[in-house]
Formats: C-alpha cells, structure tokens, sequence
C-alpha cells in the first residue's frame, strides 16, 4: 500500500496539471475572433496606454485615415532637403495617395493589364469608334465604382479576401496578361489600321494572320529592331550594372527591383491602408476625368532605383507631369506607333515570369496546374473570364480539402527524448508498447468528421493486425490535439461517439495538448466529464507516462494473482 501511495505520488509530481478554468464568454470570443479577423496586425496597439484624447485622435488619424499626410508635417520639420532630390516623374492620383497611402516606396499610375482588361469589358457594351463619347464616360464611372469597391475593401478591414488569392494563380495571370498584351501589339508592330477588340489569343492571331497584306515591312523591321535594343540595354544593365546609364536610354522595367524593394528597406504595407488609398484616389480621379490608376511596377522600381525615401516622390511627380502636359505632351504626339508597341513588348516580357513557374512545377505540381489554369484560361478566354472558373477553383478546391482531408499521424517515441514524431516520416523512433499515439492535425469541423472517424479507425486495426508483440494488443489510445485549433458541434458528436466505440472495446482513450478553444467546446459539452479530467493532458509524454504507470501496475496485478494461485495449488 505504501509503495503503491508513493508511486501514485511521484506520478502525479512529473505530470503536469492541465488548465480546466471556465470558459470564456461568448461575447468575449467574438470580440477576439472579429479582432483576430480583422484587424490581426493590431494597429492601435502603440498606444492603448494614452490618455490624452487629442492625441489618440492624431494617432487615429495617422494609422487609418491619412498616414501619409500627418507623417509628412512631421517629416518636414526635421528633414533637411536631400530628401527630395530623388523624386520620380499622372497628376491628380498620386497627389491623392500621397495624403491617404502609406507606402514610402510606391509610385502611382496606370497599368498595361488594367487597361486590357478595362477595355475588354467596355468594349462589349460600347464601341469606343461609334460612340467615344459614351465609351469615355463609362471608362470613368468604371473608376468610380473601381474606387468605391476599393475603398470600402479597405474601411470595412476586408483585405483578408486578398489572401484567397495564391501566389501560383497571381504568377499565372500576370504572366497570361502579359502574354496577351504582347500580341496586342503586333498591330502597331506590323502597322495595322483595323484589329480586334478581343482579348484572347486565337482572336488576336486571326486578326494578325487575316490581314497579311496589309503588312508594312519597314514598320515591321523598326519595331524589332527597337525591340531588340530596349532587350539589349536591360541584359546589359543586369550583366554589369555599372553601366546603368546604358538602361536610361530606354524605359527602366525592373521587375526584380519591383518585388523586392519592400523586403529590402525592411518596410511594412498595411494591405487595408493601401486600399483605401487606391479607392480614393480613383474615386478623386473619376471626378477629374482621370484614368483607372494603381502602382505599377514598373514605375515603383525606378522610384526604388532613384533612391526615394517617401511618398513625396508621387507630389513631385504629380508636378513634373503636369509641366509635361502643359509644356511637352504636343512633342509626343509624332512618336511612332510602332516604338510605343516597341516599348510595352519589353516591358510585358518581364512579367513572363517563365523561371518562376518552373520553380512552382519542381516544387509542387499542384500549384503548377493552378498556375497554368490561370496562364491558358486568360491567354485562350479572357482576362475578366478565364481565370474565374479555373485556378480560383482549383485553389479553392484545395484549400477544402485540406480541411476535409487533415492529416492524421501515428507517433512513436525518439530515442531517449521526450520527443514524438511522425513514424513515417522518422522510421527509426520506436512506438511506445500497448500504447498507440496518433496526432490530429487541424480542425475538427462537419466537413472532415467522418474522415476522421475512419482514420483512428484503420489506425487501430493497422496496429491490431500486426503481429509484432511490441505494438499488438493495444490498451492506450493517446489523441495529440495539439494541431486542432478548433471544433464544432458535429467534431464533438463524432469525438463521443469514436471514445463511446474505443472504450466498448477494452481500450481506453487519453487526450493531450489540448487548445483554449477546443477545451472550453469540451467542458460546455460536458465531454470532459465523460472522458474524466485524469484521462486529459499537457503533453504527449505526460500521457505517455500515465499509460506506463497503468500498464506496469495491471502487470504487477496479474502476476501477484498468478503468484498466489500457485501457492493454493
């Protein structure tokens, strides 16, 4: 009786105590789910402690409203005029984001693959030959609904939505654009009058191909030629960049300055900020008769190479543009056709991205076919419709099942560690005798239950049917539930009713790492009770470690029974 006390005793010394406090309130979830939906960046966080109301005012102002404005009063004081030296030169759009954007890097302007795809929806309600004066109209009041989608994106914190959208399928569609913008300009390439005004790529090369003797080879021969040299400085420029001044010569289309120029000044966009800049600057530009604006990147990488250090360089810009409208824009208008197609080629075969979509295929072939979907559905259908039904729902097919389809692993234990691993993945750790440990690796809802329910399922009769005396007769079920973040009503039934089965057959059932979440949904189903608070634990070697000490105190039992039937015989 002793040792047994002193056994108990040491046991309950090495396991640790699990949390059972009392769940919190509903109101008090929804607030922190709402927060961790909405606002995960917590923006406010810097001064929750303030009290002064003029000055929470300000810093609201500044984090939601105009961050770039109340920065620049600032900036101004204590900025000496270096600053503005490395300014960049689209009027009143940039003069708008520099009140309401928050990026010190971004330029703002138009963008080849909106006005594709601007243009393929409007020119199916109107003809911008039979009626520009309608067509200009609707190209603004595409803006202003553009604006006031955008805006209200960003004021209601729903840029959450922007993260459905995965890096395969923006590598695919960019490209796909680019792709379909290059073959646009082989009107101005082959000095064609007519074309058409569809966006795929069949249409495109029936257009090209349909009107062979309206060719123009001289305007053919400039347009390669000019190609080949604008192609010639940028190989250039990226072989030695000391001759950057060769690239000058030519518009600057640094597509990896572009992406990289964020992660390089260590500087941190806030996603819903910028939406409700974009939004108000087009709803601003829609009333001033200016075009569907963005940040491109083309422009972005050369504020980047410049060396600006704020959004001041979209003011400065914004002045340099409207000198250029006033004073210079007459002198573009003798500009070949040909040279400004010339120009877009090279800057949209840069959004080619062909290096990267071979990274996508080596390293996995599902986002590949994402990618790819994306790539045929725009080049072949269109960009407004193509990518639609394709590689959206390839990924959002995916996405669900992962969900219906979590992984489920059986465990073993590294040797002499506390670890437990994957015996799949690590085949040399060793599974705990009569103990069988399997790992629950996302949540549990409606969608995947009774997926769930067959895996334990087959695990167990896996574990059962083999004949190593190490792993048969199983005794101990251990669930980890360390991956689930959370369950459902229909994820607790199904938990019932797979212990309710379990325990039917002799076997008895241990829950560790448990989540808040998932342990307030047990306690309020009174499921813990049906379990029993011993039976659920901090970690996997805690349970681990209580189904030892049952399995070593069961075998003492049986053998003092053996011992003592020997003596009366």
């Amino acid at each position: 009786m002793t040792n047994s006390s002193s056994s108990t005793t040491s046991r309950e010394n090495l396991v640790h105590k699990v949390n059972f406090s009392n769940p919190r309130r509903f109101s008090t979830t929804v607030k922190s789910d709402l927060k961790e939906t909405f606002f995960p960046d917590d923006p406010f966080r810097q001064f929750k402690n303030e009290t002064s109301a003029y000055r929470i005012t300000i810093a609201c102002l500044k984090e939601s409203v105009m961050p770039s404005l109340l920065t620049y009063l600032q900036f101004w004081a204590s900025s000496n005029s270096s600053f503005f030296s490395h300014a960049d030169s689209s009027f009143i759009p940039p003069l708008v984001y520099a009140v309401f954007g928050s990026s010190k890097d971004i330029a703002v302007g138009t963008i080849a693959s909106a006005s594709v795809l601007l243009g393929s929806i409007l020119e199916q309600a109107v003809s911008p030959k039979d009626n520009p004066t309608l067509y200009l109209h609707l190209v603004f009041t595409a803006t202003f609904f553009t604006g006031v989608f955008q805006f209200a994106l960003g004021f209601f914190r729903l840029g959450i939505l922007v993260d459905f959208l995965s890096h395969s399928t923006i590598v695919g569609f960019m490209s796909g654009a680019a792709t379909i913008i290059c073959f646009q300009q082989l009107k101005g390439m082959f000095g064609l009058t007519y074309f058409t005004s569809k966006t795929d790529v069949i249409s495109v090369l029936h257009s090209v191909f349909s009107q062979t003797h309206h060719w123009r080879w001289q305007s053919a021969l400039a347009g390669v030629c000019f190609l080949v040299f604008l192609l010639a400085t940028k190989h250039v420029k990226k072989k030695k960049p000391s001759l950057y001044w060769v690239s000058a010569l030519a518009p600057m289309e640094g597509i990896a300055i572009a992406r990289s120029f964020a992660t390089m000044k260590h500087n941190q966009i806030d996603g819903n900020k910028e939406m409700v800049a974009f939004g108000m600057m087009n709803l601003v530009g829609s009333f001033t008769s200016c075009y569907l604006t963005t940040g491109p990147f083309s422009k972005t990488a050369v504020n980047y190479s410049a060396g600006c250090k704020t959004a001041m360089s979209n003011v400065v810009m914004a002045v340099c543009m409207m000198l250029t409208l006033l004073f210079i824009a007459p002198a573009f208008g003798y500009t070949p056709l040909v040279t400004l197609s010339a120009i877009i080629m090279a800057a949209m075969l840069g959004l080619i991205e062909y290096e990267e979509a071979y990274h996508i295929y080596k390293v996995d072939k599902y986002d590949f076919c994402i990618c790819m979907s994306a790539y045929l559905g725009v080049i072949f259908l269109s960009m407004d419709v193509g990518r639609r039904p394709y590689d959206i729902g390839l990924s959002i097919i995916r996405a669900l099942l992962c969900v219906a389809r979590p992984p489920i692993s059986n465990l073993g234990n590294v040797s002499n560690s506390a670890m437990y691993r994957d015996i799949e993945q690590y085949p040399s750790v060793e599974k705990v005798p009569g103990v069988l440990i399997l790992q629950l690796g996302s949540p549990i809802y409606f969608a995947n239950c009774t997926y769930v329910r067959e895996r334990i399922s087959r695990w167990m009769d896996h574990e059962q049917s083999i004949g190593d005396s190490k792993s048969a007769d199983i005794e101990h079920i251990i669930l980890d539930m360390g991956g689930v973040s959370a369950i459902d009503i229909t994820g607790i039934g199904m938990l019932t009713e797979v212990l309710k089965s379990i325990e039917r057959k002799g076997i008895n059932v241990l829950i560790s790492n448990p989540k808040m979440e998932v342990m307030e949904k047990l306690t309020l189903s009174k499921l813990v009770d049906t379990i029993g608070k011993d039976s659920i634990f901090l970690s996997i070697n805690d349970a681990v470690e209580a189904c030892c000490f049952t399995l070593r105190s069961s075998k003492k039992g049986v053998d003092s029974k053996v011992e003592t039937s020997d003596v009366i015989v």
